[in-house]
């Protein structure tokens, strides 16, 4: 066995181990019921709007898809990829890898992402969809993280139906070290 497949195989059995011992904080039907709420509250406020929804990849994917299919109007959709953690624990200097396609100016806007934790990533891509003179803009985020770290006191979601307690986190499209953005539901890594 090659030292590659051997390390792989080490990577295997630590991301399985870590699963197996989580803490499931949110359940997939919890998150269900969430984008369900979510899905009503937007249809209500931007259902005869034909806004553009831009999803903040990686992480934003999984919402983003499932969230999609609960709007009965027409919108666009788009991407765009900033980051901060890029497979690692801690967040760093903000990284652009991709920028959105469908002009914004002048555009109702959504952005969708995860997870709402400290904020400076959705922070700076709002200060974006200004500069790009979007006629409005709202965010949707599937969790937020309660704490008091926020970049910007007092940042919040425009449509969030769940919080989660301040522990690092993965599922439903949050990751850990890269990987379990699968998870069906929220879970935290036992003693973090």
């Amino acid at each position: 066995m090659s030292k590659m497949d051997k390390e792989a195989l080490e990577s295997l059995d630590s991301m399985r181990q870590l699963m197996d011992n989580a803490d499931c904080l949110i359940s997939q039907e919890q998150v269900e019921r969430a984008l369900d709420r979510m899905a009503e509250a937007i249809t209500q406020d931007l259902g005869d709007k034909l806004p553009v929804f831009y999803c903040v990849m990686n992480g934003g994917l999984i919402t983003t898809g499932h969230l999609l299919t609960r709007l009965g109007f027409p919108l666009e959709v788009d991407y765009l990829h900033a980051t901060r953690y890029r497979n690692e624990l801690r967040g760093g200097e903000l990284f652009w890898r991709v920028s959105p396609e469908i002009p914004m100016a002048g555009r109702h806007v959504v952005i969708v992402d995860d997870i709402l934790d400290e904020g400076s990533t959705l922070a700076a891509i709002l200060a974006y969809c200004e500069e790009a003179k979007a006629a409005s803009v709202t965010t949707a985020v599937l969790v937020d993280k309660q704490h008091d770290r926020k970049a910007v006191p007092g940042l919040k979601a425009d449509y969030c139906s769940l919080e989660v307690v301040d522990r690092y986190v993965f599922g439903f499209g949050m990751d850990y070290k890269g990987y379990w953005r699968n998870a069906p539901g929220i879970f935290a890594p036992k003693g973090m």
